[in-house]
């Protein structure tokens, strides 16, 4: 076996060979660094991958999944637009949907964009609608025969039901369930994120509840440019006066915008919503007409962050717009650190474990 020298070597000239090695070595990693698949470890594919549909499904299952090793957790690009019912799926959604271990869907058919894709895949599937008291659509309270002015149908039940915290937490058990079916041995992580939702929608309910019940304010009804807000009025005892589904090539009506110019003159109401990702043209005109506001309201169809506190604060700033929209005035704002409601045992969530 050849033996070094480099200890009995003139000093400088070791310096110079070993200088010239180093050199070579550093310009062949920088080679190999550039090259496809070389250099750092490429990031381990997921073991599960799971494709939620909407911006909520997302939030809760992002939640649940949090800190289980190789969970993946994406959605479809539906939160562009303010109803899905016309929505097609993107090459971006589709290539989704082929990789997907679970896809995660709001059901009471709100994804019929969704049924052909789903017939092809293999995924696991998960109706985060299973066993949820549904309402009906607002759209279908028309009496026989009466014909739906905007021309297109939004099924029989509404599927805005993630807009009510407790049906949120119905959903998010649905999840969890359908979770640890598909990855039984992170059952217990599961079970912490699953904790986690229900202390911060336990917590909105709870806060939103409190407030109503301290401010007491004079509510004749609620004025909506979006019919998918009946959930939230029902969660928090809001009467909904009138709902209009208003977006681009379905505007109100002549008859319908007379209807709700009568009804905030009649009732004397100071503020009309509209929702945040819609359109509020009509609901600016009537504003001109009568004098009132025009606040907007969160549907939590879209957002920037992978965080439960946004349905928190989604669900918090629409009440808080609603409290000082007619107070006139700010009245309230929400703290997530307010743990006063917990004494109040009428707001108590149901999911809410005894102290």
């Amino acid at each position: 076996m050849e033996k070094t020298a480099i200890y009995w070597s003139n000093p400088n000239e070791t310096a110079r060979k070993l200088m010239k090695k180093t050199v070579l070595i550093s310009i062949l990693a920088a080679l190999l660094l550039s090259l496809p698949g070389c250099g750092a470890r490429a990031e381990e594919a997921p073991r599960l991958t799971v494709v939620c549909t909407t911006y909520p499904i997302y939030l809760l299952a992002s939640a649940l999944s949090e800190g289980v090793e190789g969970v993946a957790v994406e959605r479809l690009d539906t939160g562009s637009v303010s109803c899905l019912h016309n929505y097609t799926l993107s090459m971006a959604d589709m290539k989704k949907i082929e990789r997907a271990d679970v896809i995660a869907i709001n059901g009471a058919g709100l994804e019929e964009f969704l049924e052909d894709a789903l017939q092809t895949s293999d995924a696991r599937v998960i109706d985060c609608s299973e066993g949820i008291e549904l309402l009906e659509s607002l759209s279908h309270r028309h009496e026989e025969g009466e014909a739906d002015e905007h021309g297109h149908d939004h099924g029989h039940w509404d599927p805005h039901y993630w807009m009510d915290p407790n049906r949120a937490l119905h959903m998010a058990n649905n999840l969890v369930i359908g979770l640890v079916q598909a990855d039984l041995e992170h059952s217990e992580e599961y079970g912490t994120g699953w904790s986690g939702i229900v202390e911060v929608l336990c917590r909105c309910s709870g806060q939103g509840k409190q407030a109503l019940r301290e401010l007491a304010p004079e509510i004749p009804g609620l004025i909506t440019f979006h019919d998918g807000f009946q959930y939230f009025a029902e969660a928090f005892g809001l009467p909904l006066l009138a709902a209009i589904e208003e977006e681009a090539g379905s505007e109100a009506s002549a008859k319908e915008i007379v209807e709700i110019t009568r009804l905030v003159k009649e009732y004397g109401i100071p503020v009309i919503f509209t929702e945040v990702n819609g359109s509020d043209a009509t609901a600016q005109a009537i504003a001109r007409e009568t004098g009132c506001q025009v606040v907007q309201l969160n549907m939590l169809m879209d957002g920037p962050e992978v965080d439960l506190e946004t349905y928190y604060t989604g669900i918090t700033g629409n009440l808080a717009a609603i409290l000082n929209g007619f107070a006139g005035e700010e009245v309230i704002s929400f703290d997530a650190e307010d743990q006063a409601w917990k004494a109040n045992l009428g707001v108590r969530c149901d999911l809410l474990p005894e102290a």
